[in-house]
């Protein structure tokens, strides 16, 4: 490993150590904001270990300084040569990255669980990427520890963000009208959505002035945080360790922004009508591909698309039920076709042969 790299890991590992430190210890003061600025600078470290280990660059051509956080994420996830994260991995440093922002130069405030939630899924992705591009195991360098002690129980995310909703709507009330404090709450949420939908603008005032508007009024999280509600918090703590990782509801698409979009992260989350994202029918895919429709079907089952949410979906329209195909089938049938052939698929599926069925 060049020595660069291995600094830089290193000085990652010790902003995680102190971010996990902060949040482990049994007074307030200046917690959440010291969580989040040592997390955030922990993967701006840990990515920039990684381009260098993997043969890429942190500096531009004449600057004096590395590049930043948004570079990073989007080298790191679409640079052929050296990439190692995924669209969804990008989502958690996007709202990381966020709350930082917000910690730094002004002020935020989020629940327990809120922060819980951004800390448990820092540790998850700094331990998938430690794993994935160096080969090493956090548990080995950090101690051996226990789960801390917590006097509450965490909620399951979604009930977790609409109790925070519900606090903002609390302090909103007339006769409280705590508006710096609800400000702060709103902020927060605000941000984490934001950065899932591809936003890079911290709210403004009047932002967060129409957000709590539209929660006295009672509308739902679906409809003002529409980035949140596109996304689940999977926990998995089937071992010794726990992990927790934002990951896209099926049939919710997710897109690189073009470098250079004013006020945009690198990647942002779209809802969309099923019927928009799945807008192909079997006989519009076999046109799309050039083949016939048996041969289309062929590969369809060659590829186990009608399997993947990510290809295909059963659509429910009044009493009739019909299979749609997204824009990737495309792809991925093409790509088939290229390096397998046609007529080595067709033969598997006469046979019905999978690969690795054999």
């Amino acid at each position: 490993m060049r020595r660069e790299a291995r600094l830089l890991k290193a000085k990652a590992v010790s902003s995680l150590t102190l971010s996990v430190d902060h949040f482990n210890r049994p007074w307030n003061i200046g917690r959440i904001d010291a969580v989040l600025l040592l997390l955030d600078h922990s993967f701006e470290m840990l990515l920039k270990a990684a381009i260098v280990h993997r043969g890429g660059k942190i500096r531009e051509r004449g600057a004096k300084t590395t590049i930043g956080f948004d570079l990073c994420v989007r080298r790191a996830l679409s640079d052929g040569r050296i990439q190692f994260i995924t669209d969804e991995q990008a989502l958690t440093l996007q709202a990381i990255n966020g709350l930082r922002d917000a910690a730094q130069h002004h002020l935020v405030d989020i629940s327990e669980g809120h922060l819980y939630l951004h800390a448990q899924a820092g540790v998850t992705l700094f331990r998938d990427l430690l794993r994935h591009v160096f080969g090493e195991e956090l548990r080995d360098l950090l101690p051996e520890r226990t789960l801390p002690i917590s006097t509450v129980a965490q909620l399951d995310p979604i009930a977790l963000f609409t109790e925070e909703v519900g606090e903002v709507a609390r302090l909103l009330r007339p006769g409280r009208r705590r508006r710096t404090e609800a400000a702060a709450r709103l902020r927060g949420l605000a941000i984490v959505d934001g950065a899932i939908r591809g936003e890079k603008l911290q709210p403004g005032e009047g932002d967060l002035q129409r957000l709590g508007q539209e929660l006295v009024a009672g509308k739902q999280l679906d409809d003002i945080f529409p980035g949140i509600a596109s996304v689940n918090f999977v926990t998995d703590s089937t071992g010794p360790t726990v992990s927790l990782r934002i990951v896209k509801k099926q049939g919710v698409p997710v897109h690189l922004v073009p470098e250079g979009t004013a006020d945009a992260s690198v990647v942002a989350i779209k809802r969309v009508n099923e019927l928009d994202y799945y807008n192909l029918g079997h006989t519009d895919l076999a046109r799309r591909v050039g083949l016939t429709t048996t041969k289309t079907t062929a590969v369809i089952w060659y590829l186990d698309l009608q399997e993947d949410p990510e290809y295909c979906r059963l659509i429910t329209i009044g009493k009739s039920k019909f299979k749609r195909y997204s824009q990737k089938s495309i792809t991925a049938i093409a790509e088939a076709v290229g390096s397998v052939g046609i007529d080595a698929i067709w033969k598997a599926y006469r046979e019905g042969q999978r690969p690795g069925s054999a």
